[in-house]
C-alpha cells in the first residue's frame, strides 16, 4: 500500500522540531542517577557519596521489604535473583498453602492477571471498558432525551470517553502505517545484508523503490542521528511498532476481552481476594523487570548494574498488562504487599479513567494504616496533573470530593465543536492558538480535599543542570507532583539478564522507592509520613528556571518550584544527613 507522503513528511516533522526534548545522542554513565551532581558533573541522587561518606563504617539495622506492583519481574535475572523477597513460610511447588494466606506457591510474590488457564497478557485501555459498559444504554441517546441526573453523569462520561476513542485511534492508525514502513524497510536492508541492525551506510546503498522509501530513508538518518545511533533508532522503532500494533489488536478493540476466561474472578466484586496465579515473570515482564532493578540490583556481586538500595528485597506483584491495570487488581496488590511486610510500595503505572476507586482507596487507606508508603508515577504526557488525571491518585472519593465535583461541574459543550483554525509555520500546517483563550483557572480548595499522607506522586529528571532538567515528557504539576528524580536513559535490569536503557516516569518512582529503602534500612523507626517529609525536604533546590510546553502547547520558562511542590530533585545523602538529624532530636 502506498502512503501519503504528507504523513511521512508530519512525522519527520515531529522527531526533528521537539526543541525541549533531551538529547539522546550521549553516553551517560550507566550509573548516572546514583552519581553527585558537584563531584561528577550528573544531576543524579547522590547514592554513591552517601555510600562513601556516610555509610561506609554503618551497618544497615533492617532489610527493607519493596513491593514492585508492576507487569512482573525476571526472578532469575542475574542481578536480582539474590535480592528477591522469598515467603520462608510457603514450601515452594508442593500446591498447597502453606501460611494460609489465601494464596498457593507464593513464593516471590502474586499475579492476579491469571489462573490456572494461563496468564492476561493483554486488556483494554479504561476507557474502552467504560465504553463497553455504557455504550448499548447511552448509544441512541439524543439531545431531548429525558435523563436523571445520575444517568446525565454518565452520559457525559460516555460522551468523553467516545470523544478520547476517536482520537486515539485516529493517532494509532494514521501513525502505524509510517513504523510498518520504516521497519519494512529496516528489516529488508538488515536481510539483504545478513545483518539483525543494517548500518547508516546500509541504508544509504540502498535503492528505493518509491518516493515513499526515500522519505523512510530520510527518517532513519534523522532518527539514528537524534537517538544517537541506528541500533538505538531501530530499537526505538522496533517498540514503537509493537506498542502500536498492541494499542489497535487489543487496548482499544472493543470486542477484546479476555478477563473471564483467563483470570476467571468475579470482577464485579471488589471484595474478592484470592485469585491469580503463583508466576510473578508473566508473558512480559520488561518493565517490572527494569523498574526492580533500580530499586534493588545486587550492589556486591560485580556484575550489571547498581540499584539504589543495598539491603533490599523485592516483591514482586503483577497486575499490570498491555493496557490499563484494573482498579480491583491494584487495590489487591496493595493489600497483598502489605500484609505480608512490604515497608514500601513501587507504582510505576497509571491511567486516565478510574472504575472502581473506592477499592482503591480503602487499600491506600490500609497501607496508611499499617504504615506503608506509597511512591506513583507521575505519568509521561507532559501534563499537568493539577489539572488532568493520572489514577491512582492520593485524593480520595471522599463526600468533600464528590460535594467538590458536583459544584464545580464543567459545562457541556460537547454540542458545538468549533472549526480548527490552522495556517503554514515553515511549510507546515500548524493548529493557530485561539487569541481569545483564557488560561485555566486553578482552584486550590481541591487540593485541600482528604487524602493520603503516605503518598509520593515523582515527576522525571534529565542528567544536565540545565533549562531542560525536566524531562520532556515528564508530568508536573505544583501542588500534585510532589518530586522529580531521575528518568532519563535509566540504564537497568530486563529479562534474560540483559540490560537497557529506558525513560519514563516509571523509571524516576523506583529511584525515590529505592532511596525510601535505603534510608529506611538504617532508620527503621521513621513512619511514613516522616520518611515522606525527609525525603521531600532534602531534595537539591534547583535555583533556575526550566522550560517545558505547557497545557496550551506554550514554550514557556518557570521556576523549578512551579512544577513540583518541593522544587527539587530528591537526594540520597541530603536524605540521610536529615533522616539522622530526626534520631538526633528524639
Amino acid at each position: 500500500m502506498k502512503l501519503k507522503i504528507s504523513l511521512f513528511i508530519a512525522f519527520f516533522i515531529a522527531i526533528s522540531v521537539n526543541v525541549f526534548a533531551q538529547d539522546k545522542n550521549v553516553t551517560l554513565p550507566p550509573n548516572w542517577f546514583n552519581l553527585d551532581l558537584v563531584s561528577n558533573g550528573y544531576f543524579g541522587i547522590s547514592t554513591e557519596k552517601a555510600y562513601t561518606e556516610l555509610l561506609k563504617d554503618k551497618k544497615p539495622k533492617q532489610k527493607i521489604i519493596v513491593a514492585v506492583i508492576d507487569g512482573g519481574t525476571d526472578i532469575n535475572h542475574e542481578d536480582l535473583k539474590d535480592v528477591l523477597w522469598t515467603n520462608a513460610k510457603e514450601i515452594p511447588g508442593n500446591g498447597i498453602d502453606d501460611d494460609g494466606n489465601g494464596y498457593v506457591d507464593d513464593i516471590h510474590g502474586w499475579n492476579f492477571l491469571g489462573s490456572k488457564k494461563g496468564n492476561l497478557a493483554y486488556d483494554n485501555l479504561e476507557l474502552i471498558r467504560i465504553k463497553r459498559k455504557f455504550e448499548p444504554r447511552y448509544r441512541s441517546t439524543i439531545m431531548t432525551t429525558v435523563l436523571d441526573s445520575t444517568e446525565k453523569k454518565e452520559y457525559a462520561l460516555y460522551k468523553r470517553v467516545q470523544a478520547d476513542f476517536g482520537k486515539k485511534y485516529e493517532d494509532a492508525t494514521s501513525t502505524f502505517p509510517i513504523y510498518i514502513a520504516i521497519k519494512k524497510v529496516m528489516d529488508s536492508v538488515a536481510m539483504i545484508n545478513k545483518k539483525e541492525v543494517p548500518s547508516l551506510e546500509d541504508i544509504e546503498k540502498y535503492k528505493a523503490d518509491d518516493e515513499t522509501e526515500e522519505y523512510v530513508k530520510k527518517i532513519i538518518r534523522k532518527g539514528a542521528k537524534e537517538e544517537g545511533n541506528i541500533e538505538k533508532f531501530y530499537t526505538s522503532i522496533k517498540k514503537g511498532y509493537e506498542e502500536l500494533e498492541v494499542m489497535l489488536k487489543y487496548n482499544l478493540n472493543v470486542n477484546y476481552d479476555q478477563r473471564a476466561e483467563l483470570v476467571g474472578d468475579d470482577y464485579s466484586n471488589s471484595e474478592q481476594r484470592n485469585y491469580g496465579n503463583a508466576d510473578v515473570i508473566g508473558p512480559k515482564a520488561d518493565h517490572g523487570t527494569h523498574v526492580s532493578g533500580i530499586i534493588g540490583a545486587n550492589r556486591g556481586n560485580g556484575i550489571g548494574i547498581l540499584g539504589v538500595a543495598n539491603n533490599v528485597s523485592i516483591m514482586t506483584i503483577r497486575v499490570v498488562p498491555e493496557g490499563d491495570e484494573r482498579d480491583k487488581d491494584v487495590a489487591n496488590g496493595i493489600r497483598y504487599a502489605v500484609d505480608n511486610g512490604a515497608r514500601i510500595i513501587n507504582m510505576s503505572f497509571g491511567k486516565s479513567y478510574k472504575w472502581d476507586k473506592k477499592a482503591v482507596d480503602d487499600a491506600v487507606k490500609y497501607a496508611e494504616f499499617k504504615g506503608v508508603l506509597l511512591v506513583h508515577a507521575a505519568g509521561n504526557d507532559n501534563k499537568d496533573n493539577d489539572i488532568e488525571d493520572n489514577y491512582p491518585t492520593k485524593y480520595y472519593d471522599s463526600p468533600e470530593a464528590i460535594a467538590y465535583a458536583n459544584a464545580n461541574q464543567k459545562p457541556d459543550i460537547s454540542k458545538f465543536i468549533p472549526p480548527k483554525t490552522e495556517e503554514m509555520v515553515n511549510g507546515q500546517m500548524s493548529r493557530r492558538p485561539d487569541p481569545f483563550a483564557k488560561p485555566k483557572p486553578l482552584d486550590s480548595a481541591k487540593f485541600n480535599l482528604p487524602h493520603a499522607n503516605n503518598w509520593i506522586e515523582v515527576g522525571a529528571s534529565s542528567y544536565k543542570d540545565d533549562d531542560n532538567l525536566k524531562a520532556s515528557f515528564s508530568n508536573y504539576g505544583k501542588n500534585n507532583v510532589d518530586v522529580f528524580a531521575p528518568g532519563f536513559m535509566i540504564n537497568s535490569t530486563i529479562p534474560g539478564s540483559k540490560y537497557e536503557e529506558y525513560d519514563g516516569t516509571s523509571m524516576a518512582a523506583p529511584v525515590v522507592s529505592g532511596l525510601a529503602a535505603l534510608v529506611l534500612s538504617y532508620y527503621p523507626e521513621l513512619n511514613p509520613t516522616q520518611l515522606r517529609d525527609i525525603i521531600m525536604k532534602s531534595v537539591t533546590k534547583v535555583d533556575h528556571k526550566i522550560k517545558y510546553k505547557n497545557d496550551r502547547d506554550e514554550n514557556v520558562r518557570v521556576p523549578f518550584s512551579d512544577i513540583c511542590v518541593s522544587g527539587g530533585i530528591v537526594n540520597a545523602y541530603n536524605a540521610l544527613k536529615l533522616a539522622e538529624s530526626y534520631q538526633l532530636s528524639k
